[in-house]
C-alpha cells in the first residue's frame, strides 16, 4: 500500500530539518503543506527552507503561488492530491508530507466540506466593519454564534474572522459545523507524526526564530509588501506587527515583542487544532 507520512507540529519545532532526513531515507520529495511558503513574495517571515535545505532534496509548493492570485484550501486540495497520485505512479512507496497548515493537511487527508461560495454583497458589508470597526467587534459576533471555530481561528487575523463570520450568517451553521461531513477516500495509507519539545524549549526558539528573522532582514521584506497589506497572504503573524510599526502606531521593539508573542499564541492553535486528531503519534524531539 502506497503511504503518505505527513510530518506536523507547531512553528519553530524542527519539522523541516526532520522531515530532510525522512525524505532522504525514503528517496522522497517533499510536499510542503504550509499556506504561507507556498507565495513566492514572502521568505524570511515564512521560514522557508533554506538553499541548502533545498538543494537537498526536491520540495513541492514551496514559493510557487503569488500573494496576488486567490489561493485557497480547496484549491491546495486540488492540486496536492493531484501530484500525490502522480507520484505514487512513478513509483513512490513512501512520500513525505510536511508543515504547519491544519486546515491544509485536514484538506489533503479527509477532504473539504463544501463551503458555500461567498456573498459579495455581505463580504463587502464585513469588509467595510473591518476597516471602520477593527476586528474586535466582528470576534465578539463570531465567538457568540461559533466558540468552537474562536478556540483554532486566529482571532487577530481578521480575514480568517470575517470568513467564519460570513459563513455563519449566510447559513444559519456554525463555521465549524462544515467540518462534519464524511470524508473522502484516498488511494494510500495515510500516517502522521507529530513532532514536539517542552513549551519552554518551543518558546525559547519562537523567540530566537523571530531574532534571527530580523537580522535576516524581515524588516525590510515586509516593507517591500506594505502597499499590499490588505491582501488576505498578508494577514500573517510577522507582517501585519511590522505593518503597525510603519504606520507609526508602536515602536519596533514592540513589534517585534507582540510577534514573538503572537508567535507562541499560533503554535498553542496548532497544538488545540490537533489535539482533536487521535492518530497522530506524538514524538517529542
Amino acid at each position: 500500500m502506497k503511504k503518505l507520512l505527513i510530518i506536523l507540529g507547531p512553528t519553530a519545532v524542527g519539522k523541516t530539518d526532520y522531515s530532510i532526513d525522512l525524505a532522504l531515507k525514503y528517496d522522497s520529495p517533499i510536499i510542503s503543506c504550509d499556506s504561507r511558503q507556498i507565495f513566492k513574495e514572502m521568505s524570511i517571515g515564512t521560514a522557508v527552507p533554506d538553499a541548502e535545505q533545498l538543494s537537498r532534496v526536491r520540495h513541492y509548493f514551496i514559493q510557487d503561488h503569488t500573494i496576488h492570485g486567490n489561493y485557497t484550501a480547496g484549491k491546495y486540495e486540488l492540486e496536492c492530491v493531484a501530484l500525490l497520485e502522480k507520484l505514487f505512479n512513478e513509483g513512490h512507496e513512501t512520500l513525505v508530507m510536511a508543515g504547519g497548515s491544519g486546515f491544509y493537511i485536514d484538506a489533503v487527508c479527509n477532504g473539504l466540506d463544501d463551503f458555500p461560495p461567498a456573498d459579495q454583497t455581505l463580504r463587502s458589508q464585513l469588509m467595510e466593519r473591518l476597516r471602520t470597526e477593527g476586528v474586535e467587534p466582528m470576534a465578539a459576533q463570531l465567538r457568540a454564534l461559533d466558540p468552537e471555530s474562536c478556540e483554532v481561528i486566529d482571532m487577530a487575523n481578521g480575514q480568517r474572522v470575517i470568513r467564519a463570520l460570513e459563513v455563519c450568517l449566510m447559513t444559519g451553521r456554525k463555521f465549524s459545523s462544515f467540518k462534519t461531513n464524511p470524508l473522502k477516500k484516498r488511494s494510500f495509507e495515510i500516517e502522521k507524526i507529530g513532532l514536539t519539545r517542552p513549551r519552554d524549549v518551543l518558546y525559547e526558539r519562537i523567540n530566537r526564530r523571530v531574532e534571527v528573522m530580523m537580522e535576516q532582514g524581515l524588516e525590510e521584506e515586509a516593507r517591500s509588501l506594505y502597499q499590499w497589506r490588505d491582501l488576505p497572504a498578508l494577514q500573517t503573524v510577522g507582517y501585519r506587527e511590522l505593518f503597525d510599526y510603519f504606520d507609526g502606531t508602536i515602536p519596533l521593539e514592540e513589534a517585534v515583542r507582540i510577534i514573538q508573542r503572537n508567535t507562541r499564541h499560533y503554535a498553542k492553535r496548532q497544538m488545540t487544532w490537533w489535539g482533536r486528531d487521535k492518530s497522530i503519534e506524538w514524538k517529542e524531539i
